[in-house]
């Protein structure tokens, strides 16, 4: 009777015998899983110690001789992890191969440190050579590779990052895979993007300290950055001051007092909408030289504007703007 009640009710609601069968075994495996994580004497938490699992409350060994992941050598610093380590180094977009490629070296050595004859000279010689040609064997790979060491060239030359560098051999790439290079010089769409990649990281750099290391002139540089920014639909946003602080006062050596009331000044001129329209390297170059005499430091406008590349008469009048906003009642940060 009550077997039979079962199955009208199974029948009424279109429960199959399979999905019946399936709830007590969901619940079994559940159970399974949760008693795998206690120990089964005492149900305290367990943990894994040398390839082996044991309870912290009693001791006891629930398991061992789990497999270890790891390596099977040990590295006391940098340098002997790179000896013994038996993988290359990751891929980056900084090189034209994603560094998936192998070079022969040029020692001209063999496995155990002995020098090769002279046949074997000669014939490593033209497997370097055919070995460099293959791995840039059409005009793409060419470019790619000479926009790239542009790129890590110029980025080195402003002090960039590494993140920044990568972000701007992305932009590279995505002008050359959308054909926009045709009619403008590698150096040119390889400056933009250093330049887009710099604005877009938070670490910009001002237009002339970029067209100081290209080369190219300041003109083109321009043009191409914009056509750059334009067909990539490139989201960048105004460079904000503060950006610039860190590094001038970096380099000129004031303190962090100064450095924190050229901050102040920048905020409020911020709030006051100082800023629009003007130059935020300018503004910059203002602010780090307000601080420091408001904190009775000597600063020169001189050397300020040789580290901000603007002129004294940009930072004179700047640095007036900012006092005035600063006397005009706003309250600070």
């Amino acid at each position: 009777m009550t077997s039979t009640r079962i199955q009208s009710y199974d029948e009424q609601n279109g429960v199959t015998e399979s999905e019946r069968t399936d709830e007590p075994e969901t619940e079994e495996t559940a159970r399974e899983t949760e008693d795998q994580q206690v120990c089964p004497e005492c149900g305290g938490d367990l943990a894994t110690h040398d390839n082996e699992t044991v309870c912290e409350e009693c001791g006891l060994v629930v398991d061992e001789d789990n497999v270890d992941r790891g390596p099977e050598w040990r590295a006391f610093d940098s340098k002997e992890k790179d000896q013994k380590s038996r993988v290359g180094a990751p891929t980056t977009k900084m090189m034209h191969d994603k560094g998936l490629s192998t070079n022969i070296g040029w020692q001209d050595k063999d496995a155990y440190g002995k020098s090769l004859g002279s046949r074997q000279r000669q014939k490593m010689q033209r497997l370097r050579k055919w070995n460099e040609r293959f791995r840039t064997r059409d005009s793409k790979e060419r470019n790619l590779k000479q926009a790239l060491g542009e790129i890590d060239r110029m980025g080195s030359a402003l002090g960039l990052p590494e993140e920044v560098r990568e972000t701007a051999s992305v932009i590279y790439r995505r002008a050359l895979d959308e054909d926009l290079l045709p009619g403008r010089s590698i150096e040119g769409v390889a400056t933009a993007a250093v330049y887009a990649a710099a604005r877009q990281t938070g670490t910009p750099r001002s237009i002339d300290e970029v067209a100081n290391v290209s080369r190219i002139d300041e003109m083109e540089f321009k043009r191409t950055y914009r056509y750059v920014v334009r067909e990539l639909n490139l989201q960048i946003q105004p460079a904000d001051p503060e950006d610039y602080v860190a590094r001038f006062a970096s380099e000129l050596g004031i303190s962090d007092e100064a450095e924190r009331r050229a901050r102040e000044l920048l905020r409020t001129a911020k709030r006051q909408g100082l800023h629009s329209g003007k130059s935020p390297v300018g503004l910059a170059a203002a602010a780090v030289y307000a601080g420091p005499l408001l904190t009775n430091e000597k600063v020169t406008q001189a050397e300020v504007s040789d580290v901000a590349q603007v002129s004294e008469v940009t930072i004179r009048n700047r640095y007036h703007e900012l006092l005035e906003a600063s006397e005009s009642g706003a309250v600070p940060a």
